[in-house]
């Protein structure tokens, strides 16, 4: 592991009203104003990413896990399609975000650069804001108290923050960093940032890069909401990480599509990680990864499987086993409570279904297609 600066400066934000601004001035885990809505509840939410007209789509999910088509809405945007992808075309984990604190669902908008902001009751979604993404191409949003970044992938890549208040997202001025990356790498799909998430505390933003530096970029983030000017880039060579998510313990983890395994980090203070374990799963494609019921899942693409990892309270993993999905496994979610995973495959737009095992196996109770999500990313349970 190498730690280094990447130097960049912060783009021009757009500016707020007085009246708004000053509503933002406290810090990001205190609460400006919280919305009554109450909330996703027994739903599940699928992004479809059409090209044509991106939409959420909304199932019911009943008392023994299996989904009941609901709803489907409009994003009011485009989806958009990275060269060189198949059954991946937005490459990234988080395209589509819940945020539990004001009962709103953020979804990206890739092919007209914005996102979309839906207030959450049940399984019923009320599109509230369309508003600019503050780049090219975001693939991945990430929420914490007051707070929400987006990663954009095109042109070097970028994040993006705002914050949200009475039901809608206002950009924070100042807040939009470049990353750095190289805009010319190719493939295209492999070489974009693969997800931005916030550290279990809110006082650090994670990018991955993927094969474009085989970087984890950890930015600190300030009062106001603002980041570093840079982020401390943890240079992992020949790693390509991709989806990020935590264990129990809070060590930080990532599927690693160059090695396909599992990593687990120390996340220090001054952004540096650290590698505790990686631990390989021999199938194709490791790309994103999921917990659930106090495991993490592993969907591995060009494998059509789902693997299955323990994490111990030292944060070392341990494999075990993998499981059957339909093709081109993608993005996953668990429901509250880690009872059910329901996992995206690009494949044809399924969405196949598990009940998780009291020892992390998983069983099969169903999938649903979804109308117009073939290579589609973007998944929630509640």
């Amino acid at each position: 592991m190498r730690a280094l600066n990447r130097l960049g400066s912060a783009a021009a934000a757009v500016a707020l009203t007085a009246a708004t601004a000053a509503a933002f001035a406290g810090p990001a885990s205190a609460a400006t104003a919280h919305d009554s809505f109450p909330g996703a509840g027994h739903a599940v939410f699928v992004q479809t990413d059409n090209t044509t007209g991106n939409r959420v789509v909304a199932y019911h999910r009943s008392g023994d896990g299996k989904l009941t088509w609901a709803h489907s809405y409009s994003t009011d945007g485009l989806g958009g399609v990275l060269t060189g992808s198949v059954v991946d075309h937005l490459a990234s984990q988080g395209s589509l975000r819940y945020d539990p604190e004001h009962g709103l669902l953020y979804a990206v908008n890739a092919g007209s650069n914005t996102l979309s902001v839906f207030s959450v009751s049940g399984d019923k979604l009320s599109l509230r804001q369309v508003i600019n993404s503050g780049g090219s191409f975001p693939v991945s949003v990430a929420t914490y108290g007051d707070l929400v970044y987006a990663v954009n992938a095109e042109n070097g890549g970028s994040v993006q923050g705002y914050r949200v208040f009475l039901g809608r997202l206002f950009p924070i001025p100042g807040s939009n960093r470049p990353l750095g990356l190289d805009p010319t790498a190719t493939p295209q799909f492999t070489n974009t940032p693969g997800q931005v998430a916030f550290s279990p505390a809110g006082s650090q933003l994670i990018v991955t890069t993927k094969a474009n530096g085989s970087d984890i970029d950890v930015f600190a983030v300030h009062a106001g909401g603002r980041l570093s000017r840079s982020p401390v880039v943890n240079s992992e060579p020949g790693t390509v990480p991709f989806g990020i998510s935590f264990d129990q313990a809070g060590h930080l983890v990532i599927a690693d599509a160059g090695t396909d395994a599992l990593a687990s980090y120390a996340l220090a203070p001054d952004g540096v990680v650290s590698l505790i374990d990686s631990v390989g799963n021999s199938q194709a494609a490791t790309c994103w990864v999921a917990p659930a019921g106090g495991f993490l899942y592993a969907s591995n693409a060009g494998s059509a499987d789902v693997s299955g990892y323990s994490s111990s309270t030292s944060g070392n993993l341990t494999l075990l086993g993998e499981t059957p999905t339909d093709t081109g496994t993608v993005d996953a979610s668990a429901s509250a409570g880690g009872h059910f995973l329901y996992v995206q495959t690009g494949g044809s737009g399924i969405v196949d279904e598990y009940k998780v095992g009291p020892s992390g196996s998983l069983t099969e109770i169903g999938s649903v297609t979804v109308a117009g999500a073939v290579g589609g990313e973007g998944i929630f349970a509640a």
